[in-house]
């Protein structure tokens, strides 16, 4: 016996056609759509003071891994390109018999509008391929975190709301502090890391702070970092014999 498979409303044949219409209208539609955009090309333009909106937090490198300085020093590359005012403090590389006096990033920072970079750091590397008492390297790092306190206080007192001129002394405030291996003189115990929490302290509101170096987890920041980025090496190319190279480490 055949069974009629056929209603009022057409065939199951026709129930299934309808029903196969009915996804694909929802998979597909009439609608134009868009091509693809093709590849943007960032904007070039001259570069003018401003002032940031959204700048105030404390960043922090480390760990023992190459790059904790290289990405620091690119952060502050990026933000002066935006026309804010950066400032770079080195706490510990003084120099090394390795390393030429002529540094790939002071050089490209000196041209660069409101990037500036200063070096407080006694010659040689404390604990490594260095033969300078500790009192020596101490002694330069405590000026360093005193001279950080001047440019804070500085900061403290000046409008972080409007540019600043990127030819005024850094003692006139930034918007951008690097301070390049504190933590590195923090972890040598060269500097208290309670000096370093009152420094934090003292930070205004608009300025960003960006601390780099230390091979051991500063626990100290916990609670007071807004970024804390562990640096690790997996291989180095010191390991294999090769020394500092021009154009990658300086």
């Amino acid at each position: 016996m055949t069974r009629d498979t056929t209603d009022g409303e057409g065939s199951t044949a026709d129930q299934g056609e309808d029903s196969t219409t009915r996804r694909g209208e929802e998979l597909t539609t009439d609608d134009t759509v868009d091509e693809p955009e093709p590849d943007a090309v960032p904007d070039v333009e001259a570069i003018k003071p401003a002032a940031p909106e959204a700048f105030g937090l404390l960043q922090a490198w480390w760990g023992d891994g190459k790059g904790k300085t290289t990405a620091s020093l690119g952060m502050g590359l990026r933000a002066a390109g935006h026309g804010y005012r950066v400032h770079v403090l080195q706490f510990m590389k003084g120099g090394t018999p390795s390393v030429e006096g002529v540094r790939g990033e002071f050089n490209a920072i000196a041209h660069v509008p409101g990037y500036t970079i200063e070096n407080t750091g006694h010659v040689g590397w404390h604990g490594f391929m260095d033969d300078t008492e500790d009192d020596e390297h101490a002694a330069r790092a405590r000026a360093a975190l005193e001279r950080a306190r001047e440019i804070v206080e500085a900061t403290a007192e000046s409008d972080l709301t409007t540019p600043f001129d990127p030819d005024d002394d850094p003692d006139d405030g930034v918007h951008m502090l690097i301070l390049d291996e504190v933590l590195y003189a923090a972890n040598r115990d060269l500097i208290d890391p309670e000096d370093v929490l009152g420094l934090i302290a003292e930070k205004p509101e608009g300025l960003e702070l960006v601390l780099t170096g230390g091979h051991e987890y500063p626990k100290y920041l916990e609670g007071e970092a807004d970024l804390l980025s562990h640096v690790e090496k997996q291989v180095h190319p010191l390991e294999a014999g090769h020394p500092a190279r021009k154009g990658t480490e300086y």
